[in-house]
């Protein structure tokens, strides 16, 4: 079935026309007419599938023959590295039209993004934290905006953007739609979605645990000190054009990368821990494939999309499935083909079982002949005995009575670097 059948605008037919989109994806054919009739919906479908595009779409049809300089409509999403494609995809698909998008995260400076929004754009995309933050400011009217959109919406929550998310909907007072786009269904999602949609549409692709068809998955057992050397020998000897490696923690993810690096291999880093327009230029660079291997935390689950990634690697097992649901549908996007693989020790088979309970297939275990998984893990490093000196540390010299001296610097003053939400 081609796009105009769906009864889309002829720009946008146009516009899909000229991205080589030759028809509609399951989602897309099934939530676009329920949009275009007003209803809300609950979409449920795996990475890599069209999501955007789905909601994108019939947003830009209602509006083309609206009036100009007032905002109507807001897509809300728990990443800037999402939003930026969400904004780009926007921009794309209504290139014919005279419909207008502007991009409101955190990380970039406010005043601009309030000049932005004066100017009444017809679409706003957003992270939640600095999308209230606009509205607190009360310098924004929203009260135009008809359709409110949650891309990623289980993401969202389980970042802790819940109580964001109602504040976000009670300030918009005269909401007439609102749209759930998620991969995965979890029960906290589903009564969410009971609380905020009214007598919705429901659009389910797939089961809402699989992982997406065409990934070839499988699991390394390993040693938990021998993981690194596991990945070194695979990215050594196996063909891994583009490569995602997944990682625990910020500083794990840049001390691979060094690792990495100095094998030779070009790596990017992709954290909370760096600035926005590093985040950005790791995210152009690897998607252009100057990078071979992006490093990245759980903040790349959900906010690459890159057509060309051939392998994910988790370095650890999640201790949530559908977090392991997400990491994998970065590859074998939009219909290709890709491998997932993941490094499990034997404490982390537990968490395993539960990935594989929840997708419903247990993973093939892969060792590897040549590989000696007998090696030792390092000693700790030997306590060498030094003691701070006696006294003032001169000859003779006496011990310094009374309480010791308090460091200066704001030592106390230790908040969270974010403030009570997590980095956007």
């Amino acid at each position: 079935m081609p796009f105009k059948n769906l009864g889309l605008h002829p720009l946008l037919v146009k516009a899909v026309r000229d991205l080589e989109y030759t028809e509609p994806t399951p989602v897309q054919a099934g939530a676009i007419p329920a949009i275009l009739a007003g209803r809300d919906l609950m979409a449920t479908a795996q990475t890599g599938t069209g999501k955007t595009a789905a909601f994108l779409l019939p947003i830009l049809h209602g509006l083309i023959d609206q009036p100009r300089g007032q905002t109507r409509a807001i897509v809300v999403s728990p990443t800037r590295e999402l939003a930026e494609q969400i904004e780009d995809g926007c921009r794309k698909l209504g290139q014919h039209t005279q419909l207008r998008s502007t991009l409101i995260v955190g990380g970039k400076p406010i005043a601009p993004q309030e000049r932005m929004l004066r100017t009444g754009p017809d679409i706003v995309v957003a992270t939640p934290g600095r999308l209230l933050d606009h509205m607190n400011n009360h310098n924004v009217r929203f009260d135009k905006v008809k359709t409110l959109v949650l891309d990623e919406a289980d993401t969202m929550l389980d970042m802790g953007f819940l109580p964001d998310m109602k504040r976000i909907i009670t300030k918009l007072a005269n909401l007439k739609q609102t749209l759930m786009f998620s991969a995965t269904m979890p029960p906290v999602i589903a009564k969410l979605a009971a609380d905020i949609l009214d007598n919705p549409a429901s659009v389910q692709i797939g089961r809402r645990t699989a992982t997406a068809v065409g990934i070839t998955q499988a699991a390394y057992p390993v040693p938990t000190h021998l993981k690194t050397s596991l990945l070194r020998h695979l990215l050594r000897n196996t063909e891994m054009p583009s490569v995602l490696v997944f990682v625990r923690t910020k500083h794990n993810a840049k001390k691979l990368a060094k690792v990495l690096t100095t094998d030779g291999f070009k790596v990017a880093e992709l954290h909370s821990n760096r600035t926005p327009a590093q985040r950005t230029k790791a995210m152009e660079g690897f998607r252009r494939g100057a990078y071979q291997i992006m490093v990245a935390t759980n903040v790349a689950s959900r906010g690459i999309d890159v057509d060309h990634i051939t392998h994910v690697i988790s370095l650890d097992v999640p201790d949530v499935p559908e977090e392991y649901v997400h990491r994998i549908g970065r590859t074998g996007r939009a219909g290709a083909e890709g491998d997932a693989f993941i490094l499990v020790s034997r404490d982390e088979e537990q968490s395993l079982g539960r990935i594989e309970r929840q997708i419903g297939q247990r993973l093939p275990r892969v060792t590897l002949p040549e590989f000696d998984y007998t090696l030792p893990a390092p000693k700790p490093a030997p306590d060498v005995g030094l003691r701070r000196p006696q006294g003032n540390g001169r000859p003779g010299g006496s011990q310094r009575s009374g309480p010791p001296k308090q460091s200066g610097g704001g030592g106390g003053d230790r908040h969270n670097r974010y403030g009570k939400r997590g980095p956007t």
